[in-house]
Parts: C-alpha cells; sequence; structure tokens
C-alpha cells in the first residue's frame, strides 16, 4: 500500500521510514480514515469509547516494544512516534487510549517487569487481549508523584495490602489490568504492581463532564484494602526512578500525539478554506487566511522535526530524560497556538463539532497538561542546561 504524503509534513520527514513501516502505516491511515473518522464526533459528543475500534488497532503493528532502549526489532521509535501523530490525526482520545495501553502498561511491565512478568501480560497486551490502566496520579498528587504519593502498599506474608486513590487514569473504566504505583509503608519507596480489575477493594468510577478527551474513559479509582499476590508486584519497580523510565519513554510519544492534533485541525483548517466563500470567493483567496495557515504549518514542521531527532535517540539509545522533556514541551506548545489559529480561520464555524476544528481546540487543553506539564518539562530541561534542580 503507498503511503500518500501528508499536507502538514511540508519537509517530506515520513521518507525517513523504512519501506515496509511506510506500508504498515498506509495501511493504519486507511483503516483509521475508514473504521473511525466517520464515527468520532458522534462518539466525542456522547463521551462514549467507541469499543468497535480496538480490533482495528490491535491488527496493525501499533503495539510494539516501546520499552527497549534500542531497537533491534522490525519496527523503530521513529515507526511509533508516526503512528501516534497518525492516531491523533484522526482522534487524540484515541491516541491516548494506544499511549496507555502500549506505552504505560505494556511500558511498566516491559521496563519493570520480570521474564515470567513479561511473558504472561505483554502477548494479551499486544493482541487486546488485555486492556490495561496506567495508576499513578491521585487526587491530590499530581506533578508531585515522586514525593507525594498517598497510596500505600504495606507487605504481609506472601502478598501486599494496597489503600489509597488514583484520578484521571485513561482506559480504567474497562480496564483488565491497572498498574498501580504505591509508596511502600515498609521503605517508603515507591513500588508498581499488577493489579487485575476484578480484585475485591477495586472500585472505578468514570469522571464525568469532561471537555477534552471525552471519548478517554477516565476514572476515579479508590482501593479499599485490596490484596495483591507478590507474584503481581513488579519485580524491578523498587523507587520512583523506575516509574520515570516508563515515563521517559511514553513522553515522546505525547509530543508526537500534539503534533498529530495539531494536524487535525491544521487540515480541516485547510479543507475549510477551499470551501467557504466569503466575497464572492474561496477564503483560501486572501491572504491574512494564508498568513495563518503559513504559520499553522511553520510551528508543525518545528515540532515534527523535534519529534523525529527525539525518536531517533531513543532508536540509537542516546535519548535522556531532557529530550523527551523538551520535545513534549515544544510540541503540546505549539499544537495550542496552532488549534487556536485554525478556530480562528473557522471563525464561528471553528466551534462547531461538525467541522472538527471544534474537537481538536478542546483536546489539544488536555494533552498540554497530562505526563507532566509544560512548566514541569521546562525544569527537568532547565536541571539539564544549569545543573542545578528547582523542583522545590
Amino acid at each position: 500500500m503507498t503511503l500518500a504524503p501528508l499536507i502538514s509534513d511540508f519537509y517530506g520527514f515520513e521518507a525517513q521510514l523504512r519501506d515496509h513501516e511506510k506500508e504498515a502505516l498506509a495501511a493504519l491511515r486507511a483503516d483509521l480514515e475508514q473504521h473511525l473518522k466517520p464515527i468520532v464526533n458522534d462518539a466525542w459528543e456522547k463521551a462514549e469509547f467507541p469499543r468497535e475500534i480496538i480490533d482495528v488497532l490491535h491488527r496493525h503493528p501499533t503495539f510494539g516494544e516501546l520499552w527497549d532502549e534500542t531497537r533491534t526489532g522490525d519496527y523503530s521509535a521513529l515507526y511509533g512516534g508516526w503512528t501516534a501523530l497518525e492516531l491523533a490525526r484522526i482522534d487524540a482520545s484515541v491516541a491516548t487510549y494506544v499511549g496507555v495501553q502500549n506505552g504505560l502498561a505494556m511500558g511498566s511491565i516491559g521496563v519493570c517487569g520480570s521474564d515470567a512478568q513479561r511473558a504472561e501480560w505483554l502477548p494479551k497486551l499486544r493482541s487486546g487481549e488485555v486492556i490495561g490502566a496506567f495508576g499513578l496520579t491521585e487526587p491530590l498528587s499530581g506533578s508531585d508523584s515522586a514525593q507525594g504519593l498517598r497510596t500505600t502498599a504495606t507487605p504481609d506474608g506472601d502478598s501486599w495490602v494496597l489503600n489509597g486513590q488514583k484520578r484521571w487514569i485513561g482506559n480504567a473504566t474497562f480496564s483488565d489490568i491497572t498498574i498501580i504505583w504505591a509508596k511502600s509503608t515498609e521503605d517508603g519507596q515507591v513500588k508498581g504492581f499488577i493489579v487485575p480489575t476484578d480484585t475485591p477493594g477495586y472500585v472505578a468510577t468514570k469522571i464525568e463532564r469532561k471537555q477534552a478527551l471525552r471519548i478517554v474513559q477516565n476514572a476515579d479509582i479508590t482501593l479499599t484494602d485490596i490484596r495483591v499476590p507478590n507474584s503481581l508486584k513488579l519485580e524491578k519497580a523498587e523507587s520512583f526512578k523506575n516509574t520515570a523510565s516508563v515515563l521517559r519513554l511514553t513522553r515522546a510519544e505525547v509530543a508526537w500525539a500534539a503534533v498529530g492534533t495539531a494536524i487535525g485541525a491544521y487540515e480541516a483548517a485547510v479543507a475549510y478554506t477551499k470551501e467557504r466563500h466569503q466575497f464572492g470567493k474561496p477564503i483560501a483567496h486572501h491572504q491574512l487566511v494564508q498568513d495563518l495557515l503559513a504559520r499553522c504549518l511553520g510551528k508543525i514542521t518545528a515540532s515534527i522535526a523535534l519529534c523525529v531527532r527525539v525518536s531517533q535517540m531513543l532508536d540509537n539509545g542516546e535519548q535522556r530524560d531532557e529530550h523527551a522533556s523538551m520535545a513534549k514541551a515544544f510540541a503540546t506548545t505549539s499544537m495550542r497556538e496552532v488549534v487556536a489559529l485554525c478556530r480562528e480561520v473557522l471563525g464561528g464555524n471553528g466551534i462547531v463539532l461538525d467541522y472538527d476544528v471544534a474537537r481538536f481546540f478542546a483536546d489539544a487543553e488536555a494533552l498540554y497538561s497530562y505526563e507532566g506539564t509544560r512548566e514541569m518539562n521546562s525544569l527537568i530541561v532547565g536541571r539539564a542546561i544549569t545543573g542545578v534542580s528547582a523542583f522545590v
């Protein structure tokens, strides 16, 4: 299948993918256009996740070994980034589902799990037989998760007893397992656990009335004396440093998704300018409209360049925390600016769901904040620049 170039890939960065990766991306693009795009606005308005898309997603090489520090398999981190862009170009919520499943849930087990845990869970997560979620954020702990976790894990014989609350946990209303991060009452360090969602004392409640990423099924989770056997404690999760290793791998994927969100709005805006007539001609003929589109394309192109390089560094085993953080901070900031300019292009129709831009405009606010706010990622970069931590 031929990969037709995106109008937003102005410098042709997709050409850096290998031939089989281009074919895989083209197949994913075709399926998303056929199966997701026609239903996404209705799903967003109803705040429902289209479960039928799960089988479509999992038949593609979208769920790969993101947790490997270097790539020796068939698909590169660069390809993984392009899939995140492609998903978000149609819908940021579905890109978030994949990010949680592939990056946060599978990544936690891939980075921190034992060989036995990896062998048991990763094939099921990759195929979609098991749906995963990632429970780190809490009602009173977000950016300060390294020190501020209140969920506790107490060793008790051959198991651990978990108590606490989690908030904003994506996929959690229908996940089969959730990776729960909790602070040990024994040594005060953060530990990770694979928690089946049918465990007694585990309750997930959907967060209602969201105005961004409405398709994502975020939940509040309450853990009341839930008992997790030692076999489900992530073997290599012994401190928040291990949690951070997972987040570093997925943060660049969020940057790619931010670019895809910007592109989705941009493509809708470009199409609109050719159809909308004012003063006797399509508004694409007007200088000020062309200026807005050119500004959008510049920001998108710069963001793609940054994301391509950070993924190449991951492929080469060279990526550090500050590299992923700069990509996430820059791409999400640029995304926010692009979707605002695209809404401006559409005028009043920019707030109507039928024209797509309104959905991207709203969803951008969530991507801007999750997996590290711009400020927190800036401090990670600032620490690398100065050698001084300014977090507290």
